[in-house]
């Protein structure tokens, strides 16, 4: 297998705890090992990572940008999905 065969991996960073992880960007490598490495050597050089996931390209499946209206339309006639359609029971502080 060469370079050029080595399957795409996106790679996601969490820069601090607490914080949710952010696609950085992609690269090619063998496996998952060596494409934890890699996006730590290309992604993280100046210590701005406290987490690496990487997930192979291939994984991934999302719904289209041309497709939005029809595709989000039915959550908007449920109201109840909306946090704001709850009343928050009296003595909970953190919720």
């Amino acid at each position: 297998m060469t370079t050029r065969d080595w399957p795409l991996w996106e790679v996601f960073v969490r820069a601090r705890r607490g914080l949710s992880h952010s696609h950085v960007g992609s690269l090619h490598a063998p496996d998952a090992e060596m494409a934890v490495r890699n996006a730590r050597d290309v992604f993280t050089r100046r210590e701005e990572g406290v987490s690496i996931w990487v997930v192979p390209a291939a994984a991934i499946s999302a719904s289209s940008p041309d497709e939005k209206d029809a595709f989000f339309d039915p959550a908007a006639d449920k109201v109840y999905r909306h946090p704001t359609f709850y009343s928050v029971p009296a003595g909970v502080e953190h919720l």
